[in-house]
């Protein structure tokens, strides 16, 4: 249910979570407007200058039509999965040949989502910190192979060895010997009190599950540390380069990162989930909206005006963008650095041969011709921007509702309209043949029904007592009424109730939309011990309850 990206069986997105999105669906058509360039902000530029070259760098963009054929997949999508609201935008050529939106900013508030409504990209952020890190390479301020201790001195990994020979290039390529999803609980639920100093800290602490440099293994605490990277290469926050060195040059005036006013800025819509039929609001935004700890691996908003602009930065640059990243840069962070498994699901959907992760960017070969795309998902927000570059064509969608299937399914059929127009499965084929996956599923790899699930009294439980997990932090085990309580020090969201269900402790969490519930496996010994996994086998990897191991400290306050 968080921001995360991992590689499964299931078509071009291949999204992490087991989640559905439903909602309601009114819409609305628009023309694309002119991106509104910023005047410069930052230290060292000067706002005309900015301005100027904003203006120089943006594409010509062409007024969107209305296109029956994108209408009908979008609609049918909307229809099959209920979905709150969605943003949607196709390049053909390098030119916008089409934008729709549908929906709602928040479900029944009749707030109707526009072309300027911003979204969560989540993890379609790495590829814009990657491109900052180009830009800094270009800059001569920052080498891909320099170490990351060169900028960081205090980084480790569990391995001294790895820590030496890891390089800026290595935090991007999730091939780091960390865990699928390692420390994601630092990250989600949000708010909570780690700090990037904390996250850099901890990696000492997560045990690698495969070798250094050997495969693919998607993380997003790397892109963290990349970003602290760039800060020191680039002498400023991260924020604050973002904004210097990627919005404002490209003209990407809606974007947003760190901390800025929701009034201010205006119209943005909000994650929801369903619960008994219904989309949910779940995570709203308040007056002024935080920076947090993720930024550089999923932390930034962008409109579906912006990211067309970013899309066609990418297929179709002008000789002013090809001087704001230069050509030798962005063939690295689009090429092929880390190959990752092809499932046999996309064998047969796609009659895919190699797929691979570059700079911040998925590549694959789909149905003969190359595809280079990322998906974001962040608590109730789905997106998928997907380029063509042989075609100077792509898209770009974003969805403000639990919806991995529905990107699933849109992110298929609008890469078959180029990569094989004669496809006639369409958007029913392939929703069906998710659903008769998800219906497969061996009794192992389904979570178990926990309705039956028994509170535990607090006087039958013998683990009461303060815990820790020397990259998570502490948390208490302890009485709280009738019940016994799970409550963790920096991640506040993270309370929930202890309860048994057959042999085993669980943990439900309290509020439904903050994580996938829990095992709780206590281990006696001197000190005693904890171990955590998830109730769903195949849930959420950023839910890494498997990399805690927990000991007694102390008893309960």
């Amino acid at each position: 249910m968080r921001g995360v990206e991992q590689v499964k069986a299931k078509g071009l997105p291949l999204s992490p979570e087991q989640a559905q999105g439903r909602g309601n669906a009114s819409s609305q058509i628009e023309l694309l407007p002119l991106p509104r360039p910023r005047r410069g902000r930052g230290p060292g530029r000067r706002g005309g200058l900015c301005l100027a070259l904003s203006l120089a760098l943006l594409p010509a963009l062409s007024h969107a039509q209305s296109n029956p054929a994108y209408d009908s997949l979008v609609d049918a999508v909307v229809a099959r999965y209920r979905l709150p609201g969605i943003a949607v935008g196709v390049i053909e050529n390098g030119q916008v040949a089409y934008t729709v939106t549908r929906g709602e900013t928040v479900a029944g508030s009749g707030a109707k989502i526009t072309s300027r409504t911003l979204f969560k990209i989540a993890s379609n952020s790495k590829a814009m910190t990657t491109a900052l890190l180009g830009r800094l390479v270009d800059e001569g301020k920052l080498g891909w192979d320099d170490p990351v201790a060169k900028y960081l001195p205090g980084f480790r990994m569990s391995d001294p060895w790895v820590t030496r020979n890891m390089r800026v290039a290595d935090l991007l390529t999730h091939s780091s010997g960390l865990p699928e999803g390692g420390g994601d609980l630092m990250l989600w639920p949000e708010p909570n009190g780690f700090t990037r100093q904390d996250i850099i800290h901890g990696l000492a602490f997560i045990k690698p599950g495969y070798g250094f440099r050997s495969q693919y293994q998607y993380d997003n605490l790397l892109y963290v540390v990349a970003g602290e990277v760039a800060a020191a290469a680039g002498g400023a926050s991260y924020e604050a380069l973002m904004h210097r060195e990627v919005f404002e040059p490209l003209g990407l005036s809606r974007c947003q990162v760190g901390s800025w006013s929701r009034d201010a800025v205006g119209d943005l819509a909000q994650p929801h989930y369903q619960k008994d039929g219904r989309n949910l609001p779940m995570r709203e935004d308040g007056p002024t909206i935080p920076a947090i700890t993720s930024d550089a691996a999923g932390g930034i908003r962008c409109d579906l005006t912006d990211m067309l602009a970013w899309a066609q930065n990418w297929l179709a640059p002008t000789p002013a963008q090809l001087q704001w990243l230069s050509a030798a840069q962005r063939r690295v962070l689009q090429s092929p650095h880390m190959l990752i498994p092809v499932s046999e699901q996309r064998r047969a959907w796609d009659h895919t041969h190699v797929m691979a992760y570059g700079y911040g960017w998925r590549m694959a070969d789909v149905d003969g011709q190359w595809v280079v795309w990322h998906t974001g998902t962040l608590g109730g927000m789905y997106s998928m921007l997907a380029l063509l570059p042989d075609r100077k064509s792509g898209f770009v969608f974003m969805i403000n509702g639990e919806a991995e299937d529905a990107r699933t399914v849109l992110g298929e059929v609008l890469t078959k309209h180029f990569t094989d127009p004669a496809d006639a499965r369409g958007v029913k084929w392939y929703a069906d043949a998710l659903e008769r996956e998800a219906a497969q599923r061996p009794p192992a790899a389904r979570p178990p029904d926990a309705t039956a699930a028994a509170t535990v009294e607090p006087a039958t439980f013998a683990w009461n007592g303060r815990y820790r997990d020397p990259w998570f932090g502490e948390i208490l085990l302890c009485p709280h009424g009738d019940r016994v309580q799970w409550t963790s020090r920096k991640s506040p969201r993270m309370h929930g109730t202890v309860k048994r269900l057959g042999a085993r402790y669980l943990v439900r969490w309290d509020d439904d939309a903050v994580d996938l519930d829990a095992w709780l496996d206590p281990h006696p010994g001197s000190p005693p011990t904890l171990t955590m996994a998830k109730l769903d086998p195949k849930g959420d990897f950023s839910s890494d309850y498997e990399d805690l191991h927990f000991e007694r400290i102390g008893d309960c306050p």
